[in-house]
Parts: structure tokens; sequence; C-alpha cells
């Protein structure tokens, strides 16, 4: 017979738990990627997630408060272990309230093809701090059932999501020649230098360039976690010194999340000369940018100021 003492500080049992979902790999993925997707859905019936921080990659941060009806915040902060897209994550956390430590939990989600839809199993074990917070870990199976009930409705509203446009110009003046310029967009060895690679994260994979009216570019990066983004644009209009026109796709990995249209437009400047870089995009099936593209060509603009003038 067990006494209530042992029963108390026995080790509590791991779980297994698997749900199928009605669509692919990539879209049951992705709403482990984003603070903003883990807050609609990363919490049991009746909780909510009013705080998170998500960094999608192996090492990255975990963290993530879920708020009880009544307003107690129970924390989980840790780390990513694994990040293989389409495949498995791991992560490893502290649940804590009010600072108090409670358990420490170790999950591992798996994504498996099943049939035309996606198997995802969710692997935990435990590591007791409190006695306190044991009720938390024996109610984790209960918790989980509900919170599969939530990404499932997550991943239907994904599917379901409108297009989203988004628009944004930049202008940068800085000392250069046209030229300069405009074979810092066109020559592949010259945006090279600034357009990605260089052995950051992510680092160039593959390069494809022919700068002409109906030429194409292609630019694969991949992260460090084994995630690939690319860059696949056809030109329309190019104005040797003066203007480049073109239509872009983006995917990461399988999945296209947005397509735009851009114009890079180079006017002569006291300084030297006047770039201007606008775009208009439409994110597709529930992708949010939330200003990352902006910022990103932001970043660009910098690196390819600094080549420029280096």
């Amino acid at each position: 017979m067990t006494s209530p003492t042992d029963a108390k500080t026995a080790a509590p049992r791991s779980l297994t738990i698997s749900r199928t979902f009605a669509a692919p790999r990539e879209r049951v993925f992705a709403c482990w990627s984003s603070a903003e997707r883990m807050k609609r859905w990363f919490s049991p019936e009746g909780l909510d997630v009013p705080e998170a921080e998500i960094d999608f990659r192996p090492g990255g941060v975990f963290a993530l408060c879920m708020r009880m009806p009544d307003g107690t915040q129970h924390w989980m902060r840790g780390a990513f272990g694994e990040v293989v897209p389409v495949e498995r994550l791991s992560f490893t956390c502290e649940v804590s309230t009010g600072g108090k430590r409670g358990f420490l939990v170790r999950t591992l989600v798996l994504f498996a093809v099943d049939g035309a839809g996606t198997r995802m199993t969710v692997e935990q074990s435990y590591e007791i701090h409190d006695p306190a917070f044991r009720f938390a870990v024996e109610g984790s199976a209960e918790g989980w059932r509900t919170t599969l009930d939530k990404l499932g409705r997550e991943i239907a509203r994904a599917e379901s999501a409108p297009a989203v446009r988004g628009a944004f110009a930049l202008e940068r003046v800085f000392k250069a020649t046209p030229a300069q310029v405009f074979k810092a967009f066109a020559d592949k060895d010259a945006k090279a230098r600034w357009f990605a690679g260089g052995g950051e994260d992510p680092k160039l994979v593959e390069r494809e360039m022919d700068v002409r009216p109906g030429g194409r570019e292609v630019a694969v990066g991949q992260w460090k976690s084994g995630k690939t983004s690319r860059f696949d644009a056809f030109y329309f209009d190019v104005e040797p010194d003066r203007r480049l026109v073109y239509a872009y796709e983006m995917h990461l990995d399988a999945r296209k999340i947005s397509v735009s249209l851009a114009c890079v437009e180079i006017e002569p400047h006291p300084v030297g000369v006047r770039l201007k870089v606008s775009e208009q995009a439409v994110f597709l099936d529930g992708y949010e940018d939330n200003g990352s593209r902006e910022h990103g060509t932001n970043w660009l603009m910098d690196k390819l100021v600094t080549s420029l003038e280096a």
C-alpha cells in the first residue's frame, strides 16, 4: 500500500498525448513559431496568455505567462533545445508562481504525416520542486486536451485567414554614385556583399541573378536551426543607374508567406545619391509580419550603405 507521504514524494508520471489535425505539417509546426501565435492557443480552456517571448531556434527563449480566471499568473521560462522544421521541437522550462519555483518540465513535440493531415505528439516529463505544485502536473493530461482543442481552432483560423496587406517606403541619402548603387543591386558579387550571406544567420546557400526585364533572381538562406527562406523575384523594369521594378515571393521552408511588388529608385543628390525603396506586400494564410519586413529592409539598407561607403 502506498502511503500519502509516498504519493507526495513519488516522481510524477510522464505524459504522452497525440492529436491529428486536418492540416499539413508546415501549418501545424508554424503555430509554435511566434509569440503572437502561442498567445492565442497555448493554455488550457479558461486560461489565457497575456505575455510571451518566443525565439524559435535552438537555444532561443521560450517564456510565457498563463493567467488564471482569478488573475493568478503562472510563468514558464526556459529555452528551446531542438527546432527541426516540420519534424520536431523540444524545450525545457521552469514553472513558477509569484517568483516561487514549482516544477521543471521537459517537452518534446513530434510532427508526423497522417494521411492528408498531421499527427502531433507531445511528450512531457517533470521534476517537482514544491509539492504544492503537484496538482498542476497531475492535471496536465486534461490541460493538454483542451489546449489542443484551442490549437485546432488556431489552425482553422490560419487556414481561413484573409490575406493581409502591407506597404512601406524607405529613403537614404549617402555618398556614392548612381552607377555604384545600381551595380550593388544588379551585380551578383556586389549584391552578395550586403544582401544576406557573409556567414551570418541565415547563411546564403543559393543565389541566381539575371537582372533584366523578364529576368529572375533567387536567393535561399538557411538558419542554424535548418529553416530555409527563399526570395524568388521577377524583374519587370530595369533602367540602369535609375530604377528597378520587380515582384517577388517569399517562402519559409515549403510555405509561401507573401507576394510583393517592389520599386528601387536611384536619384542624383548633392551628397551623392538619394535611394528610395518602396514595397507593397500581401501576406498569406495567417502569416503575421508585424512590421518585420520593413524592419528587415531597413537593416539591409544599412548594410548596403556601409558596403558602398567602405
